[in-house]
Order: structure tokens, then C-alpha cells, then sequence
């Protein structure tokens, strides 16, 4: 007996049942390994095995266990160019948003521009305002604003502050590490001020989105605006990480005591948590050269350990290239749906 799965760029694999289990086996006992995390329970790993080999195009979840979804990048599914997973459609974000409500039937959504870093959206703070005001007036749902702060477009050649990808391979190692620290000041200028603006707007949420992209100074800027936006405003924030480890291009900065570089799901989870985040995103990067099924077991081993000790609702990525989803422009819907449903039924996820 043969099963058809994908791999982790989304091409056809066929399995046999006891490879298919090796497949989710060996995927949880990479993570556990890695973040020394229990792996999937027997029973786990059946329920799995019965899921991929089930000769069904879709799956769902059992009734009763649907959860509620958050969404990032606002409407650039529906706007934006095929190369960046959009189908081009000819409508703006308020038509997009209010499809995404009425049409798609989402529990939330996002507004945000299509220049998704918060540095460029600073200094079309007025013209987002506009969009945000029109949108609580035209909605029901609720409405959060969100951007990436990726730190890399503070660094040359984008940005005033030397890059520390110039710096560390000629080993000016501390040169390096002071740059960080001055961009991460000027990144979280411009994400207090984004956050701030949307909350005189009558923003519903924040949504702060592929978090440490550039590492551990990253998330502590993020860290710190969360802290702001929680005490300041009361205003509910949805962290979303960038990878299943803090990269350490600093590698020293910490918060409330705690080192940032490589830290894993759980543990990022936890400095959240303390910074006042009221929604996490764990995130588990797709290794496209495994199949799906390794992939799957792997982030779904990493999502257990937020959800057994997560205090705030928790909801993993299961976007492209993300939750065990191939990297790919369309990820088939066979298997982004059993992974969206494996991270329900095994992950407990809150939401997605």
C-alpha cells in the first residue's frame, strides 16, 4: 500500500504506512531533541497516520473543536502580484477586507499596507489612519493593524546604521553588536509610533508579524513595544514570530534577566507572555527538503510545548512554508488542511 503526500517544496511522495510513521516520528524527535521538549504520544502519532493515509482530498476538524483565525499581511491574498501569493485581483483594501468578512467569513482581519515593514508604513502613517477609520466604519469584525518591524531595512544599504552582516565576517564583533542596538532604538520609535497612531484610530488590536526576522535585537524591540502598547493602552497584541529559534546576531541583549538568542517556541512564548501579549504565533520553519509528514511532526512537537504552558490564546503559523505547509506559492489544499487540522486536534491550538 502506497500514500500520496507532498514534500516540503510540494512535490508528489509516495509513502508506505510504516514510512509514513518514521516520517512523523523522526520530525517530532528532531524538535524534541532541539529544544528539549517531549515528543508526539503514540496515540498522537496514529491519529496522524490515520489522517494522511485517509483517501480524502480535505480534512477538517470534529465538530465542536473549530477555532478562530487572525490573518497577517491584510488583503495581499487577494491585491498583490503572484509572486508574492496573491492572485492579482483588481480591488483595494477596503473591498478586500470587507470580502474577507462577508465573502470568506474570517473572525478577524488585518489592515495593513502592502509594504509590510513598519518603516516605509511610518511615513504613510496618516494615509493608514484613513484606512483603519473607513474600515471600523464599514466592519463588524474585528480590525487589527499590522506590520513587520524588520530590522534589516535599518541597516545599510537600506537604512543610516551599518550593517552587521558588513561587520561580523571582517570579526568587528562588538562594532556589530553596537549597530543593533542603535537600530533597535529606531525601530521601536517607529513601532510605538505605528501602534499609537492605530489606537487613536480605534484599532481593535496590533498585530506585530514575522518577529526576529533579523535576530534577538529584533525581538527585543518587539518585546519593548508590547510592553508599551499592554500598559499604556490596554490594547490586545498578537505576536507572530519569523522561525522556530531567536537567531543570536547580538547575541547578549536580554529581557527581565533573560537571554533572547535561541530561544525556542516555548520559551519566546514566556517573554511574551511578560511583555504583555495578549496572542502568540509560534512559528516552525519547513525544511523542503523533507516530506510533510517530518515537517508536520516537528512543528506540531514545538506547538505542544507552547500550548501546555501558555497562558494567552496561541496561534501557530500554518501559512506557506510554515506549520509543515510546503514552501510553495500554492500549497496543495490536502495537506494544509490536515496540517491546519493536526495543529487544532493535536497542537490545541487556539486559533490559527
Amino acid at each position: 500500500m502506497k500514500i500520496l503526500t507532498r514534500m516540503g517544496d510540494a512535490s508528489n511522495v509516495e509513502l508506505t504506512p510504516d514510512e509514513l510513521r518514521t516520517e512523523f516520528v523522526t520530525g517530532s524527535e528532531a524538535a524534541a531533541v532541539k529544544a528539549k521538549i517531549p515528543t508526539l504520544t503514540e496515540n498522537e502519532i496514529d491519529f496522524l497516520v490515520d489522517m494522511f493515509s485517509a483517501p480524502t482530498r480535505l480534512w477538517g476538524v470534529q465538530r465542536g473543536n473549530e477555532v478562530v483565525m487572525t490573518k497577517d499581511g491584510c488583503v495581499n491574498a487577494l491585491n498583490s502580484s503572484r509572486m508574492s501569493s496573491g492572485v492579482v485581483a483588481p480591488v483595494n483594501r477596503e473591498v478586500g477586507v470587507r470580502l474577507f468578512e462577508s465573502m470568506l467569513g474570517f473572525d478577524s482581519m488585518e489592515v495593513s499596507h502592502n509594504d509590510y515593514s513598519v518603516k516605509p508604513q511610518r511615513f504613510l502613517k496618516a494615509l493608514e489612519q484613513l484606512h483603519m477609520e473607513i474600515l471600523q466604519e464599514v466592519t463588524i469584525f474585528p480590525l487589527l493593524y499590522g506590520f513587520m518591524p524588520n530590522l534589516g531595512l535599518y541597516y545599510r544599504p537600506d537604512g543610516s546604521f551599518e550593517n552587521p552582516s558588513d561587520l561580523l565576517p571582517l570579526g568587528k564583533i562588538d562594532e556589530a553588536r553596537r549597530t543593533q542596538e542603535e537600530a533597535l532604538e529606531a525601530c521601536l520609535e517607529d513601532c510605538v509610533e505605528m501602534s499609537d497612531c492605530m489606537v487613536a484610530m480605534g484599532a481593535d488590536g496590533i498585530d506585530y508579524d514575522t518577529v526576529a526576522s533579523t535576530g534577538d535585537a529584533e525581538f527585543l524591540a518587539v518585546l519593548r513595544t508590547t510592553e508599551h502598547v499592554a500598559k499604556e493602552t490596554g490594547l490586545p497584541v498578537e505576536i507572530g514570530m519569523s522561525s522556530e529559534m531567536v537567531l543570536g546576531f547580538h547575541g547578549q541583549l536580554e529581557y527581565n534577566g533573560v537571554r533572547l538568542a535561541g530561544l525556542w517556541p516555548h520559551q519566546q512564548l514566556e517573554l511574551c507572555e511578560q511583555a504583555g501579549c495578549a496572542i502568540f504565533g509560534p512559528v516552525c520553519n519547513t525544511n523542503t527538503k523533507k516530506t510533510v509528514p517530518w515537517n508536520l511532526g516537528r512543528a506540531l512537537t514545538f506547538v505542544k510545548a507552547c500550548t501546555e504552558i501558555a497562558k494567552i490564546p496561541v496561534h501557530p503559523n500554518v501559512g506557506m512554508g510554515v506549520g509543515g505547509v510546503p514552501m510553495f506559492e500554492t500549497p496543495a489544499v490536502d495537506v494544509v488542511t490536515r496540517c491546519s487540522a493536526a495543529m487544532i486536534e493535536i497542537g490545541k491550538a487556539d486559533g490559527l
